[in-house]
């Protein structure tokens, strides 16, 4: 009679683990599809307007700029961070002529320049590049 009693309180205890695990199917999931053709149909029409061959590339630029801007919290930046984050991501990289000028701004005895010995170098390297 314990083994009756011990199997079936087994068996129950497995049939409620199993259930327990079980995704349960969740009355929202049904109104999404809903919710979201809305949504999709700005979406869509941004699109041909980002993807036009003729869009030049300063405005796809700011397209990405825009897209980066994001603070660490993950939401999008606004005010005068999103201002300066802009400024900072349409600068574009440094001209390949200030780079190599960095790599030149090195001291005598070989050590890497910092601060304002390195700035007046790096712009006394511009200065004779473009005079080239």
């Amino acid at each position: 009679m314990n083994k009756l009693i011990a199997v079936a309180l087994s068996t129950l205890f497995a049939t409620g683990v199993a259930l327990a695990q079980a995704p349960a199917a969740k009355p929202a999931e049904a109104a999404k599809p809903a919710a979201a053709a809305p949504a999709a149909k700005p979406a869509e029409a941004a699109k041909p307007a980002a993807a036009a061959p003729s869009a030049p590339a300063a405005k796809a630029a700011a397209g990405d700029c825009e897209a980066k801007a994001v603070g660490k919290d993950g939401k999008p930046l606004a005010g005068a961070a999103k201002t300066a984050f802009m400024k900072k991501c349409e600068g574009g990289a440094k001209p390949a002529a200030s780079a190599d000028c960095e790599a030149k701004a090195v001291s005598k005895d070989g050590k890497p320049l910092a601060g304002a010995a390195k700035a007046a170098s790096i712009k006394k390297c511009e200065k004779d590049a473009k005079a080239k």
